[in-house]
């Protein structure tokens, strides 16, 4: 029985900006399991990004940016690893590797492949297609026991146990690769949209108001929050009295998360408190914690030389790890390395 090092992968995809959705929903927690009893590795997936075409100039400035979010909300480089995946190429060979033990139907099953081609399958990429299993190689070159995604996520962590006992059974390796646990945790793991309560906050939404983008400045950040979609309704005495308000929801859970209580802890002190009491507490509150993060991403942003060091010397550190893992898969597979 292998004991395999607690570590923990996770990434983000460098596309579109940072919203506050990957902020609570992803990097307010990969910092807050930083210094804990894992080995934290955090990664700006660009291999994934490729996969719908981009500019190449835009891409560049956006896997900056988002190293930049993460540097800005509290991830140390001296405690965790960051880097971007393209620069690990092990990440692309143990993808091809997964690409030959997954099956058609496993990838056939997956709803976010469906949502994001809808009538075009025929037209996308096969990287889009197949990208669940670079996914599953993005965790498993590192052996990672512990993934922190959103809900939406969970069916790919499921698809890289699926992969990683596949792979384990047909080359009766044991439990060489691990069977990673998906942690999903948190009041606003889900952050929905500002103007409409039952779509999830996206980085492509139509207006700038319906999401607040981790570059936005306080008198940005204020403005949405005060002018997000609410009802005529006060706040509830229970969370129960939620279940049908969508966007209530949303702004109560956005709330306990950023302050980092309960939202049980948020109806308790804003029951029967109205919208113009509410709003403008939560707009104080979002100012204090996230203009200080937009304020240094913006100063990172101006000098990518010391966001690119910092991502070769991540890169450098994940390859480190990666390499032996990778050279061990390829012999357990029966692939000759001679040199």
């Amino acid at each position: 029985m292998t004991t395999h090092t607690p570590r923990v992968f996770s990434g983000i995809k460098p596309s579109g900006g940072l919203t506050l959705g990957n902020y609570l929903g992803a990097i307010k927690r990969f910092v807050d399991m930083q210094g804990q009893e894992f080995e934290t590795i955090y990664c700006v997936v660009d291999l994934h990004a490729i996969t719908v075409w981009q500019d190449p100039a835009v891409l560049k400035d956006a896997t900056r940016e988002v190293a930049a979010g993460f540097i800005a909300s509290g991830i140390d480089p001296s405690q965790s690893i960051l880097f971007n995946q393209s620069q690990v190429p092990a990440h692309a060979e143990l993808g091809w590797i997964f690409n030959c033990v997954a099956r058609v139907g496993w990838m056939n099953r997956m709803t976010q492949f469906k949502d994001k081609a809808g009538k075009n399958a025929e037209q996308v990429s096969l990287g889009l297609y197949a990208y669940p299993s670079l996914m599953a190689a993005d965790i498993l070159l590192y052996h990672a026991t512990h993934v922190p995604v959103g809900e939406d996520q969970k069916q790919h962590v499921e698809l890289t146990r699926d992969i990683a006992s596949k792979f384990n059974h047909d080359f009766k390796a044991g439990d060489f690769f691990p069977l990673c646990e998906p942690i999903i945790e948190g009041p606003a793991t889900r952050v929905m949209n500002l103007r409409d309560g039952t779509k999830k906050m996206s980085k492509s939404g139509e207006s700038d108001m319906e999401r607040i983008n981790m570059t936005d400045d306080a008198d940005k950040i204020a403005k949405k929050f005060k002018k997000a979609k609410t009802d005529p309704e006060p706040l509830p005495e229970t969370l129960d009295g939620l279940k049908d308000r969508p966007e209530a929801r949303n702004l109560v859970d956005i709330y306990a998360s950023l302050s980092e209580v309960t939202p049980e802890a948020v109806i308790s002190e804003y029951a029967g408190a109205g919208w113009g009491r509410f709003k403008p507490a939560l707009a104080d509150l979002a100012v204090e914690k996230l203009a200080p993060i937009s304020q240094e991403m913006a100063r990172l942003m101006k000098k990518p030389d010391e966001i690119d060091a910092i991502l070769a010397k991540g890169s450098e550190k994940a390859d480190a790890i990666a390499q032996p893992i990778l050279q061990k898969t390829y012999d357990i597979v029966g692939l000759v390395r001679s040199r």
